[in-house]
């Protein structure tokens, strides 16, 4: 009979390799700011009130060239809100570009339903009033064919899947198409 101590030896390892990551993202460094940003920054260090204000002229031109420009961009809370909404559902690397924390993650969303086709096998492919399209990838049946105007709510579940409910009727997992 074998012994069980290696048995036991991968899952003790993966249990102390989850715990040496970083539980939060607050442990993550927020990116650097622009150089622009940085420089316009500076300009509020400059004691003599005329030189301060040829700093912010020049580093506000410079900042408004680089926006025409699209080499820099701005974004406050609620266009990052909409963005990170319009996002979900798909697997993004964590870049950063969104800020915020997990108080910030969206973890369901709310839409209509516009259409829905058959995607094989009893499965359907659903288009939703905010532009998103979700394919169902379990076998399981849904009661009721989804019709236009219905509500759905999508939620986020363990290991990067979703689940989506019709009306609150019994949920189906879903992944998002586009």
């Amino acid at each position: 009979m074998p012994h069980p101590l290696p048995r036991l030896a991968a899952p003790f390892a993966a249990i102390v390799a989850v715990m040496a990551v970083p539980a939060t993202a607050k442990d993550k460094e927020p990116l650097p700011r622009p150089a622009e940003i940085e420089a316009l920054y500076a300009c509020r260090d400059i004691a003599d009130p005329t030189e301060r204000l040829a700093c912010f002229d020049r580093t506000v031109g410079a900042l408004s060239s680089a926006d025409e420009a699209r080499e820099i961009s701005f974004a406050d809370k609620e266009t990052v809100k909409k963005t990170r909404r319009g996002l979900f559902g798909f697997s993004l690397p964590d870049l950063g570009l969104f800020g915020g924390d997990d108080a910030d993650k969206i973890d369901h969303i709310e839409t209509t339903v516009v259409s829905a086709s058959d995607a094989g096998y009893g499965r359907y492919r659903i288009e939703m009033a905010d532009g998103s399209v979700w394919v169902q990838t379990d076998n399981d049946i849904m009661p009721l064919r989804p019709r236009p105007g219905q509500k759905i709510e999508i939620k986020s579940a363990a290991l990067g899947t979703y689940f989506l409910s019709l009306e609150g009727r019994p949920s189906i997992r879903v992944r998002r198409e586009q």
